[in-house]
């Protein structure tokens, strides 16, 4: 019986062990980097670290990693951004996906999100809420900040822009962090729970993610319509609170129907076009104008089929073409780190695409704007 009962307790330490391992298991699988790299000039480096680097989009808040510590998995963490050259950050929460995730057609009958925040440990409040979900991930970012010893900022408002930039000036290796929800879903159909995102730090929301919200219809739901009753309440809600509509993710009919009664810029945080991938997931020609017509920023992204490539060039070449036809001062990057995605780099890589701009023959104005002078125009202009 003590044998057995040693057995025992040696199996449910391993079961135990196996289950906290899991996560990094898996995000070593899903958080890949290809190492496809190409090499960048002493030009293009100095071009990099000389302008403001902001990136809008990384899903970071979903992993078991500490985001002021330098780590061997995953795409983003504050070293790495300093090492990239980045000034400034979108940490945008994820509170649900389905399984079997794709760009063509989702429910909301499944859960990816609740496995993995039992397997990590997050609070019991977050297992059957996704607000809460939100919520929590949103004091990931805070709760780095507070002990980061002025390391990593919360940009809140114009003013904390402002503050940030002077920092930032004086030293490189500050990081600002933008706090972002992929997904009005994280709502719970309440709109009265966009002011407690809002005081937890939230200043950019999408209205769907992988599947059709109460809010509106997703590029890769199951009906794909445009914003519902709720939806056009919550749109008058987030330009009330001076939010940051993020359209990356919406079906072509919410695109058209945020576009119609925006008062206010939009963003696309991370996207590809179709002029150089055409896939259901990224932006038309037509959309990427109407884009340009309302002032908004679109984030393009290192993924396969964001760029169909792999490697910097084929970033570049999306970036070229939304220039081309969004007009310049519309373009931005918006990498999708840590977003269940394959990159040839994680953020110390960025200096690439700086590289690869240059060999398509891309003024050093035109690279400022897409490295992040568009973005920060644009949060100036946005944020309380």
């Amino acid at each position: 019986m003590k044998r057995k009962g040693r057995i025992g307790a040696a199996l449910g330490l391993i079961v135990g062990v196996a289950w906290l391992l899991a996560p990094g298991i898996a995000e070593r699988r899903m958080n890949r980097v290809t190492g496809r790299s190409i090499p960048v000039s002493e030009r293009a480096r100095a071009i990099h670290a000389k302008y403001f680097v902001a990136d809008l989009h990384a899903d970071t808040t979903l992993w078991n990693r500490d985001l002021l510590a330098r780590e061997t998995r995953g795409h983003v963490d504050i070293p790495r951004l300093v090492e990239g050259g980045v000034a400034l950050q979108a940490f945008t929460i994820v509170t649900r996906t389905p399984r079997g995730m794709n760009i063509e057609r989702n429910t909301a009958d499944t859960d990816n999100i609740t496995l993995l925040a039992l397997a990590e440990l997050w609070p019991a409040r977050t297992w059957g809420s996704l607000l809460e979900r939100a919520l929590y991930q949103a004091s990931r970012v805070t709760d780095a900040a507070a002990r980061s010893n002025g390391r990593l900022s919360v940009i809140r408002s114009g003013a904390d822009l402002q503050a940030f930039g002077a920092k930032r000036a004086a030293d490189r290796q500050a990081v600002a962090a933008l706090i972002g929800v992929e997904g009005a879903h994280a709502l719970e159909g309440d709109l009265a729970n966009l002011d407690r995102l809002f005081n937890a730090g939230v200043r950019m929301m999408a209205p769907t993610h992988f599947f059709d919200t109460e809010v509106g219809g997703s590029a890769h739901g199951v009906a794909r319509g445009g914003l519902t009753p709720l939806g056009l309440e919550w749109v008058k809600k987030m330009e009330a609170k001076k939010m940051i509509i993020d359209l990356a993710h919406a079906s072509p009919a919410t695109i058209d129907d945020v576009l119609k009664m925006a008062t206010r810029p939009v963003v696309v945080s991370h996207t590809g076009v179709r002029g150089t991938c055409d896939n259901q997931r990224n932006l038309s020609d037509a959309q990427l104008v109407a884009l340009s017509r309302n002032g908004g920023v679109i984030g393009i992204g290192v993924w396969d089929t964001a760029v169909c490539g792999g490697d910097a060039r084929a970033i570049a070449r999306a970036i070229e073409h939304a220039v081309n036809v969004a007009g310049f001062e519309h373009v931005a990057l918006g990498s999708d780190f840590d977003g269940a995605v394959t990159a040839p780099f994680d953020a110390t890589g960025l200096p690439q695409i700086t590289q690869a701009m240059l060999d398509l023959g891309m003024d050093e104005t035109k690279i400022e704007g897409v490295l992040g002078g568009n973005v920060r125009r644009l949060l100036r202009t946005l944020l309380p």
